[in-house]
């Protein structure tokens, strides 16, 4: 991904090279931020009052000052004119600010999409099951644990994606004790036999994603029985079908898990049905 543009809080539009934070603000030294990552379709993000909501969400959970929606709308704005991109990614973060200042940065950050999406589409995910240990619902319960929050405190997500690229796979399912499906490092998990998908509960701790709600809908039109709870990674690894979802890569079909194929081990039709509907969905 190429940084295209930067917009900061109190101070509009940047240079991508300029550095915008001090070396003593807290998302640097502690990982006490707040960030939301939005997919842009022709020019326009997709359901960025959504993503703003959950931002502020996040920071409240983090005890960060509250979002102001107007300053990062307008921020959201800038970025994008200056990027000029029909097809990008926009992240927007919110930081505590340095030590000694109670002052928060808000940033806007306008990125090419990571390469090679499409191809990882048709070709569909190599995935494998990391334990967490937790009890199922810890995570939603125990506020100290974020479940659910989007905080840039991320090690142990990308320590996941690089455990599965050590193993020969794409990507990571987290698992909490008794093996119940939680999500991926970045995305949420689904999977279907038959007419019924299945997707683990928000009650699990999961990150309520703007895309896996758009999907829910177009799923429910589309006629199919959309089932929400704690499922054993059994009833994943025997399904029919299996995907995940994330504002970013969309819906990537899942073809392998621990290294056993999903299904057929080719990517299945109800990955590219909603993949379909969710561009219908943003207008494309």
């Amino acid at each position: 991904m190429t940084l295209l543009a930067v917009a900061v809080g109190g101070r509009g539009l940047v240079d991508p090279n300029e550095p915008v934070l001090h070396a003593d603000d807290e998302a640097l030294l502690r990982g006490r931020a707040a960030f939301e990552t939005v997919r842009v379709y022709a020019g326009r993000p997709f359901r960025l009052d959504d993503h703003l909501e959950r931002l502020a969400g996040s920071a409240a959970r983090l005890d960060l000052p509250e979002v102001d929606a107007a300053t990062f709308g307008q921020l959201a704005a800038e970025a994008l004119g200056e990027a000029r991109a029909d097809d990008a990614v926009l992240r927007l973060y919110l930081t505590p600010g340095r030590e000694d200042d109670s002052r928060p940065t808000a940033l806007a950050l306008v990125s090419t999409l990571p390469p090679s999406l499409e191809e990882r589409r048709a070709r569909g995910l190599r995935t494998i099951t990391v334990q967490l240990g937790l009890e199922p619902r810890l995570r939603a319960e125990a506020p100290w644990l974020l479940g659910g929050v989007k905080s840039t405190s991320y090690a142990v997500n990308m320590a996941a994606e690089a455990e599965a690229r050590r193993r020969g796979a794409d990507d990571a399912v987290f698992l909490a004790s008794g093996r119940i499906v939680l999500e991926g490092p970045v995305t949420n998990v689904w999977w279907r036999d038959g007419r019924e998908l299945f997707t683990p509960a928000l009650e699990l701790g999961i990150l309520a994603g703007v895309t896996r709600a758009t999907l829910l809908e177009s799923a429910v039109a589309l006629g199919y029985d959309v089932r929400e709870g704690a499922y054993p990674v059994d009833r994943l690894a025997d399904a029919e079908e299996a995907f995940t979802s994330s504002s970013v890569r969309e819906v990537m079909p899942v073809v392998e898990l621990d290294g056993e194929p999903v299904g057929d081990g080719r990517p299945g039709p109800t990955a590219a049905e909603l993949q379909a509907a969710l561009r219908r969905a943003a207008g494309v």
